[in-house]
């Protein structure tokens, strides 16, 4: 695992300054951050090159599959589930898998292209993985909280506000575009920063049409810009997936609350055994332990909860992940 330490006071401005304006210039995190921004440029280049952070673009659910996401949690046979969860991380649908203790020995996030395809990997494909033992998925019927508005607090609020600021403004109407936005939005999921100048140069077509299109994606939320980087090397060493149980009248208040908590990388309403699912990132066992004690404990209609504890990050939004770096 890379060691946390890798980061220093500076890279985590950085990193926090990009989650709040992942399309800022140098230019503007420089001028935030009371850095030069050919400092900026060397460290988020530095950042790059070493595969500790990526700013790519989030594709709407719409963009994916004719569906929405499942929860799945496999249980394996002794001795099984680095193998398996191997096996699962080169499922095309897989955009979050991981190896956990508690509720199961692998947790996945899968985004089958449609319902006939969920019913095949979930009743054919994912058993048929040798090592499998047994399955239990939710579907994900409304997100509340994606991992795109996770913050690492470090920064004051008026350079919060100065960076919201610094955020290439957003037409109030969406520009016309035309074919051309299938490129553009293959461009911006591998990389959310790009320019219309680097954009028009890749597809050959005019740095404006270029600018239109990344413009109307922005606009109409196809494509949100989000920064990837292992929560452990921001000093979130814990990290937890929540199963929550409620009452009926409960699971919007209960899923509301629980989005916008600070450990909160992404809540959603499901439906299956349980109401509701929690991600979330803690420094440290105290913060968890406050967390479930505390902040859950006056939070009324919860009636069970179970926790899934992450031991190792295989891949992440379609990314895969090798000792907390990226990889491809």
């Amino acid at each position: 695992m890379v060691d946390a330490a890798v980061l220093d006071d500076a890279d985590l401005d950085l990193v926090a300054a990009l989650q709040i304006a992942p399309r800022a210039s140098a230019a503007a995190l420089a001028d935030v951050l009371g850095m030069s921004p050919s400092t900026v440029g060397r460290r988020l280049g530095r950042l790059e090159e070493q595969r500790i952070l990526r700013v790519i673009g989030q594709a709407a659910w719409s963009v994916r599959a004719d569906g929405n996401p499942r929860h799945v949690w496999v249980k394996t046979a002794p001795g099984a589930t680095e193998r398996v969860a191997t096996a699962l991380a080169e499922l095309p649908e897989a955009q979050l898998v991981a190896e956990t203790s508690g509720r199961a020995d692998v947790y996945c996030a899968l985004h089958p292209a449609d319902r006939a395809q969920a019913r095949e990997l979930l009743t054919t494909r994912i058993p048929a993985v040798p090592g499998v033992v047994s399955t239990h998925s939710e579907l994900v019927l409304r997100a509340l909280t994606k991992a795109d508005s996770w913050r690492l607090r470090r920064l004051a609020d008026d350079q919060v506000k100065a960076l919201s600021e610094a955020e290439e403004p957003l037409p109030g109407r969406p520009p016309a575009t035309g074919p051309e936005e299938g490129g553009i939005l293959r461009l911006l999921r591998a990389d959310g920063r790009i320019t219309a100048a680097q954009a028009a140069r890749a597809l050959g077509m005019s740095q404006s049409t270029a600018y239109r299109a990344i413009q109307s994606l922005l606009r109409r939320g196809v494509v949100r810009p989000r920064v990837e980087v292992e929560p452990a090397l921001l000093g979130y060493a814990l990290e937890v997936i929540v199963a929550l149980t409620t009452s009926p009248g409960a699971i919007q208040p209960v899923a509301e609350e629980l989005a916008r908590h600070p450990s909160a990388r992404y809540v959603s309403i499901v439906a299956g055994t349980t109401s509701v699912i929690h991600q979330g990132v803690f420094r440290h066992e105290d913060e968890l332990g406050d967390f479930l004690t505390r902040d859950l404990a006056h939070l009324p209609g919860i009636n069970a909860l179970d926790v899934s504890v992450v031991l190792r990050v295989l891949r992440r939004y379609w990314i895969h992940r090798e000792d907390g770096r990226l990889v491809g």
